[in-house]
């Protein structure tokens, strides 16, 4: 009962959003937590597919009635026609139980997701039949339906006589509510909340929703509706931070408790389109959306329906925006290009130079030496010299050739990739160019170039590395390469953090990795230490280099 009251309250207010200083990392962690929603669902699913087994094996039609009931609480919010399944099987459970209580409280159930799915007339039908006299305990859920029906029917008419009939009857049942909720109770705060911010009373709403939200303990479904309604609040006070933040409070929560009938995410995601944050806001709309088609809630559906066309315009505008930035970066690389084929000439010009001045100062040496015996002191220290300049240029040839030799493989693949995109562009393969554009082939196969290098250097750095990391270690499982590898995944994390790169976010940038797989590679590393584990890291600092 109580659950279904909650759920009344988050129908009710619909307009919201809050927020502080931590908005960002507030908003970092609903990224994570939008990305990880089948985790979320699958729990779910899990514990209803536990409750069918039950149902399928029990006999007693009190225990039937009490399972159903419960998945029905269960799909109410996550999948509509579920939950109506459930609510004719626990009716047809009660009709043969005989139990006048159980039937009102049956037909509540089925008229309250009748109304969720939109059917209002079939949910006002079955209202008329429930004779609440005969079940007083329910009095309040009865009233909550016919709040939150008529609420339904507000959004949804067009004539606005009948649009202030609905309202007159919705807020007459919220009345009636509040007279049999039981005071302080989490409905009692959802509907009362309600009240006094139709009244804009919007100061004693908020202290009345902060008063009560730290008193929930784990059922973040109604967190969710609190943290909703406290948004709400801000929303009315034009307060747009709060707002936000309090928004992205309550998706947290009904994305972690696999609710699809929800308003928050939706919200945010249109402030963020608003102000600018085309690609979050793209993320968080799809997800409302692809939600509630799953949980079939046509009012959610049509809400964001309207707002989905707008929010996908602007992230394709963005695209466009990004592959036009792509081509002058193109364009841009070609230009540094040829600039640096021109300083590599003039570079070799000054080592021909160079050259030359090296070969007549050996030639000057040699007629001082036959002139006099005298200045062979002198003679024997510009020998010295030029053998020291000598020296030098070997070493800036070197370098230099290495330099040299890799700018001239990076310009190779660069004018072999402009011209094969010329021949492309020149034939009007517009799809085939975009096609090449969009490819990661190339990017894929330096990278893996990249890392071999990176591999390789490292371990002229630090030849005993591998050897000294599993002294560290209680056990080499993570350590053993596969044929061909110089590094691991999991030595590269390690490998970066001794060359001072301790930064998850830096470190999965590097190697492309999310932030939270660095992080549990990392986790295991330190789980597996022969000593205190907020230690290791330190001793990998310390392992040798120019030993």
């Amino acid at each position: 009962m109580k659950k279904l009251l909650l759920i009344a309250g988050y129908f009710v207010l619909s307009n919201s959003l809050f927020a502080d200083n931590g908005i960002d990392s507030l908003l970092k962690v609903l990224d994570r937590t939008v990305d990880n929603y089948q985790v979320y669902s699958n729990k779910k699913e899990e514990k209803m597919n536990k409750m069918k087994d039950l149902l399928r094996y029990t006999t007693s039609y009190d225990q039937k009635y009490e399972i159903c009931g419960k998945l029905y609480d269960e799909y109410s919010s996550y999948k509509s026609d579920s939950a109506l399944v459930y609510a004719r099987k626990k009716l047809q459970i009660a009709e043969k139980m005989n139990n006048k209580r159980n039937l009102a409280d049956a037909r509540l159930n089925l008229a309250s997701i009748m109304g969720v799915s939109g059917m209002y007339k079939e949910s006002m039908d079955i209202m008329s039949k429930v004779n609440i006299n005969e079940a007083p305990d329910l009095k309040s859920y009865y009233f909550h339906i016919y709040r939150t029906v008529y609420g339904f029917m507000v959004d949804y008419t067009v004539s606005s006589q009948e649009k202030k009939r609905y309202e007159v009857m919705a807020e007459s049942y919220r009345d009636s509510l509040l007279e049999t909720i039981i005071p302080n109770s989490g409905p009692y705060i959802m509907v009362k909340s309600d009240e006094l911010i139709s009244q804009k009373r919007y100061n004693e709403a908020s202290t009345l929703l902060f008063n009560y939200y730290p008193t929930i303990k784990d059922n973040l479904h109604d967190k969710a509706i609190i943290a909703y309604c406290i948004s709400l609040t801000y929303n009315r006070k034009k307060n747009k931070t709060e707002e936000k933040y309090w928004l992205a409070v309550s998706a947290i929560h009904d994305i972690e408790s696999a609710t699809k009938d929800y308003i928050s995410l939706r919200r945010l995601a249109f402030i963020l389109n608003e102000e600018g944050d085309v690609t979050r806001a793209y993320k968080y709309m799809k997800r409302s959306l692809d939600d509630a088609l799953f949980c079939n809630a046509r009012l959610r559906t049509f809400e964001v329906s309207k707002m989905m066309p707008i929010i996908d315009k602007a992230y394709q505008q963005q695209t466009e925006s990004r592959q036009r930035l792509m081509l002058i970066s193109l364009s841009s690389i070609s230009v540094l290009s040829f600039l640096l084929i021109v300083a590599i000439f003039l570079v070799y010009r000054q080592m021909k130079k160079l050259a030359v001045a090296r070969k007549n100062l050996s030639v000057a040496n040699e007629q001082l030496i036959s002139l006099n015996q005298e200045l062979s002191s002198t003679n024997n220290q510009l020998k010295h010299t030029n053998e020291t300049l000598q020296e030098s240029n070997l070493i800036k040839e070197v370098y230099i050739g290495r330099y040299i030799d890799q700018c001239s493989v990076y310009l190779n693949k660069l004018d072999e990739y402009r011209r094969h995109l010329n021949k492309i562009s020149i034939a009007g393969k517009k799809d085939e160019l975009l096609n090449e554009i969009k490819s990661t082939k190339i990017i894929d196969e330096e990278l893996k170039e990249f890392y071999s290098n990176f591999d390789s250097t490292f371990m002229q750095l630090f030849p005993s590395f591998i050897e000294e990391l599993r002294e560290l270690m209680i056990d080499d499982e993570e350590i053993k390469l596969k044929s061909g590898e110089i590094l691991n995944t999991g030595l590269r994390v390690f490998a970066l953090i001794r060359l001072g790169i301790k930064d998850s976010d830096k470190i999965s940038f590097f190697l492309r990795y999310s932030a939270t797989t660095i992080y549990n590679c990392r986790t295991r590393f330190r789980n597996k230490s022969k000593g205190p584990r907020n230690e290791f890291e330190a001793k990998v600092m310390q392992i040798g280099v120019f030993k």
